[in-house]
């Protein structure tokens, strides 16, 4: 007798363990190259496979959805952001799209902490200055800067990882504001110390750190513009380990280069891989190349829970991380 399994097309390297439940369990399709595969490659895989596994650097636009002969029908994000996905386009065609959103609130927010402390304390002049060769000893007025305890934390949005971003700033002994469209649980709020503002530019006033946690797309491009930056502390510091698109780098440049905002600390940009070259040449900016769930715990929950998605759909019980 015969088993048939699923095709599963799996666009990039994932963790070890990731891997072997895959190849174990299914027809597993592995990218061993890991680079990104080109747009004949994702129609081959319309085509041939029964489940798609993409991460953030697959475009899944309308088009490649209504490939001639697609086969798939299900689409296995690896990751919480789906703003490379056309879910209108997906559901449309009637094909499942799930996500991974929880297995990376921690890792993420503890890489927004170490963003804050990295730009507060100037802790990447500090390294360049070392590995150049440039440092001539301590002395009292050598990069000082400034410490958290005591700060406002303005968080942009208020879901699991700012909160998880809120936790750890508070154990830090920081203040706690955020802005989002609705107000937060009310016991939630309490715990964290947490206070809303009705406004962006009511949190831009009064954060001594702004850290974004929105998703991506048309809804929330540019959010933090010009005008934003204009209102915020001059030695404000903005953190973003959410989507690039949030912020219009142009306008980050800018403020920076005229002292508008004390500095930037950036996980992810605007037209990744590339990055604006006002940002790599600045002193006051942090830039990390995506590193937001990049420990091994969280890319190893977050595949197991693609898996998770991927059996509860080949089993017709309800997704757990449906988005459309």
């Amino acid at each position: 007798m015969t088993t048939t399994y699923p095709v599963i097309t799996v666009t990039r390297r994932l963790p070890e363990p990731v891997e072997t439940v895959l190849t174990q369990r299914f027809d597993a399709r592995l990218n061993a190259q890991d680079r990104p595969l080109d747009r004949a490659a994702l129609v081959a895989a319309m085509r041939d496979s029964d489940i798609l596994l993409p991460t953030i650097t697959d475009r899944i636009d309308a088009d490649l959805i209504a490939t001639e002969g697609r086969r798939v029908r299900l689409i296995a994000n690896f990751g919480a952001g789906v703003d490379h996905i056309d879910l209108a386009a997906a559901a449309a065609a009637g094909i499942a799209v799930t996500n991974t959103p929880d297995a990376l609130t921690d890792a993420t927010a503890e890489l927004a902490i170490l963003l804050m402390l990295m730009a507060a304390r100037r802790a990447g002049e500090g390294e360049r200055e070392l590995r150049a060769g440039d440092w001539t000893g301590w002395r009292p007025t050598h990069l000082v800067g400034r410490g958290l305890t005591g700060a406002v934390l303005g968080l942009v949005g208020f879901g699991r990882i700012a909160q998880a971003t809120a936790a750890r700033a508070k154990g830090l002994g920081m203040t706690i504001r955020y802005f989002s469209r609705t107000a937060a649980d009310p016991a939630t709020a309490a715990a964290l110390g947490a206070e809303r503002c009705e406004t962006l530019a009511e949190l831009a006033a009064v954060a001594d750190v702004v850290s974004l946690h929105v998703p991506g797309g048309d809804a929330t491009r540019h959010m933090v513009d010009a005008a934003f930056l204009s209102g915020m502390r001059r030695d404000a510091i903005l953190v973003n380990t959410a989507r690039g698109s949030v912020v219009d780098e142009a306008a980050l440049v800018e403020a920076l280069d005229g002292g508008r905002i004390g500095a930037a600390a950036l996980d992810v940009y605007e037209r990744e891989p590339a990055v604006h070259p006002g940002l790599l040449g600045h002193a006051r900016a942090v830039l990390l190349p995506h590193l937001g769930s990049a420990t091994i715990e969280a890319r190893t929950a977050m595949g197991l829970q693609a898996i998770a998605n991927i059996d509860a759909f080949l089993t017709g019980t309800d997704l757990p991380n449906r988005v459309a």
